[in-house]
């Protein structure tokens, strides 16, 4: 182990392609490892530390940094960072801190900073009614250009479970040759780099044809928005994705808190109450780990307590 002459907020460039090359990381990942460490850099250069060394950390600048996130407030809103949003910014400097160990660079060790213990508690599962589904598809109106592929994706996103990054990057090419077919399987290549299969139900390819046939440009990419200055610019981003779905939730008159990840949970959690195991639903989500598809199990588990009310109460043993 050696000291670093290079400050900590020189080291984020490398810790970014460290995450990349070695770790394997998505894009997404490594995106947002580099927002979260942005407020962290921030602070430092806000209390005259920018230049600090990673051996110069204490646990007394991770206490401040923690004091910090938890008075800081939303200078628009006015609301301050949940403790689930702050544990994002923890976890993104303990893999900063893990990174100077990994590379032999004298530091404060990761496990000197504990995540709070209730922060996954504020990690609930929220998710649409089949009713409430259905309002926000046909929310958009498919007489226009653009309402016509909203819906596209709308139906896309509920009928996958695609995450909003895997949606935009998705291809026109993968779609060739569609008019014989019914549904469609597909293969992509998910988070973390991890193949998997996704599957179109007929509607949702139904939707996504009729889209397809008002595309006169060269564009590769799927999804498009149309005031793009030039080709390479043409693809939807997940931030336009993120609005065009509030967007429509705003006029269906559905929860305010629908997002495209909302559609992703609905989805896993409409196949759940239909009866299928966890086992195939970490399959369709792609999740490496089952214990992030046990979040799913509050369907089941009202659902067995009511069948349990029901048929096994005791209400007709004698006493």
């Amino acid at each position: 182990m050696q000291k670093s002459n290079k400050p900590i907020i020189k080291q984020i460039p490398d810790f970014l392609d460290y995450c990349e090359i070695e770790k394997g990381l998505s894009d997404n990942t490594q995106k947002n490892y580099s927002r979260y460490l942005n407020k962290f850099v921030n602070w430092l250069k806000g209390i005259h530390k920018e230049n600090m060394l990673p051996h110069e950390i204490t646990p007394e600048d991770i206490w401040d940094y923690r004091l910090f996130l938890a008075r800081f407030k939303d200078p628009n809103k006015g609301i301050p960072l949940s403790k689930l949003t702050q544990n994002y910014y923890l976890i993104a400097l303990r893999a900063l801190l893990s990174f100077f160990t990994d590379k032999d660079i004298i530091s404060l060790p990761a496990n000197k900073i504990q995540l709070p213990k209730d922060a996954k508690k504020e990690k609930t599962v929220k998710f649409l009614s089949l009713d409430q589904i259905e309002k926000l598809l046909l929310a958009p109106n498919v007489l226009k250009t653009d309402g016509l592929r909203d819906r596209a994706i709308l139906e896309s996103l509920f009928s996958t479970g695609l995450r909003i990054a895997e949606l935009t990057a998705l291809n026109r090419e993968q779609f060739k040759a569609l008019s014989d077919k019914k549904d469609l399987e597909l293969g992509i290549i998910g988070k973390g780099k991890h193949p998997r299969t996704v599957y179109f139900s007929e509607r949702a390819l139904d939707w996504v044809k009729k889209y397809l046939k008002t595309r006169d440009d060269d564009d590769k990419a799927l999804f498009i928005h149309y005031r793009a200055k030039t080709a390479s610019e043409g693809r939807l981003t997940s931030r336009s994705i993120e609005r065009m779905v509030k967007k429509y939730a705003t006029l269906s008159n559905i929860p305010f808190f629908t997002t495209p990840h909302t559609l992703r949970h609905s989805y896993a959690t409409d196949l759940l109450g239909q009866g299928v195991d966890l086992r195939t639903i970490q399959e369709f989500l792609g999740h490496k780990n089952i214990a992030t598809t046990q979040i799913y199990t509050h369907v089941t588990n009202k659902r067995l307590r009511d069948v349990h009310r029901q048929f096994h109460s005791g209400k007709n043993m004698k006493n």
